[in-house]
């Protein structure tokens, strides 16, 4: 695992970037960047012993943010909204800036997204990196996609011409019991109170992985960047339905989960995942998916997960 590094974490309070910052900041100085529009967002990073400071990425202003880091990992970016050259600012550019000005970095990893690939008939369809990309009209999130693609490119670009190793991540269907957000959490949080779960395709399966795991594998992943920038899937080794996670959920708390199908055209049937190249370098998570949703169960009897 890594320890006594300097490692900047963008995004310290979404759904991915929070666990893993707070995981790094045991063994780690870990500093978090984003916009902090909401303190309380901002204080709960800090209370997870992270570093923060507030950075517009599309500003490029980076105040006194430090530019010697060992590991910076890119994980905030511009999700919802309708504004097209919004999240072209932050995150294709905003990725060019942070580069720039980490330099002096070891080793960057960027996290893009698994909702990049072309949409495929097939739902078993097992996407291997080296596929054609696409605008795949992910319900909600209308310019996300088409963004993080440009994101890549200007990535590999960065890498060669600042020379910093790095890797670009494709991120798949990420859940835990902290943290807030995708869509593994949203339907349990919809089962939870019993709202309507809509899902677009049935069937409609991830390559799911749980938050331990991303922790756990980050090391290997930036060990594996270079100048050439490869790029990576990252997701789990078990695809699963999101049919059979919410009646798993269902069953685990007595509840009868409301599941409809509303098909969405031009989005992807599923997004299973090829995940070869992944293994060879973290080796097979840790986390089968009924024992990290068993932890979501739990966790929100405890009270440890609120939704």
């Amino acid at each position: 695992m890594l320890k006594d590094k300097r490692i900047l974490v963008t995004g310290p309070a979404g759904s991915i970037g929070f666990p893993l910052a707070r995981a790094l900041a045991r063994d780690n100085e870990v500093w978090g960047i984003s916009r902090f529009g909401d303190p309380v967002e901002r204080k709960k990073v800090d209370d997870a012993g992270v570093i923060t400071r507030p950075v517009d990425l599309s500003k490029g202003e980076f105040g006194d943010l430090p530019t010697n880091f060992d590991y910076v990992m890119h994980l905030g970016a511009f999700i919802r909204g309708d504004d097209f050259d919004e999240a072209m600012r932050v995150n294709a550019e905003g990725t060019a800036l942070l580069m720039s000005h980490c330099r002096k970095a070891k080793a960057i990893l960027v996290m893009s997204t698994t909702g990049a690939y072309r949409p495929n008939p097939d739902p078993w369809h097992a996407f291997v990196e080296s596929e054609p990309l696409g605008d795949s009209h992910i319900p909600g999130l209308p310019f996300y996609s088409l963004s993080k693609i440009v994101q890549e490119g200007v990535t590999r670009a960065c890498a060669r011409q600042i020379g910093i190793p790095t890797i670009i991540a494709r991120m798949n269907a990420a859940y835990g019991e902290t943290g807030h957000g995708g869509v593994v959490r949203g339907h349990f949080g919809r089962i939870v109170k019993e709202e309507p779960v809509v899902l677009r395709w049935d069937p409609n399966p991830y390559s799911v992985i749980h938050d331990q795991d991303i922790f756990e594998q980050s090391e290997a992943l930036l060990d594996a960047a270079s100048l050439s920038c490869p790029i990576v899937n990252w997701g789990g080794d078990e695809a699963v339905p999101a049919q059979d996670w919410c009646q798993y959920f269902g069953e685990r708390l007595n509840i009868k989960p409301d599941v409809s199908v509303k098909e969405s055209p031009g989005s992807q049937r599923g997004v299973v995942l090829d995940n070869k190249k992944r293994l060879s370098i973290t080796g097979p998570c840790r986390v089968k998916w009924r024992e990290g949703m068993e932890r979501m169960v739990e966790g929100y009897k405890n009270g440890a997960l609120v939704v």
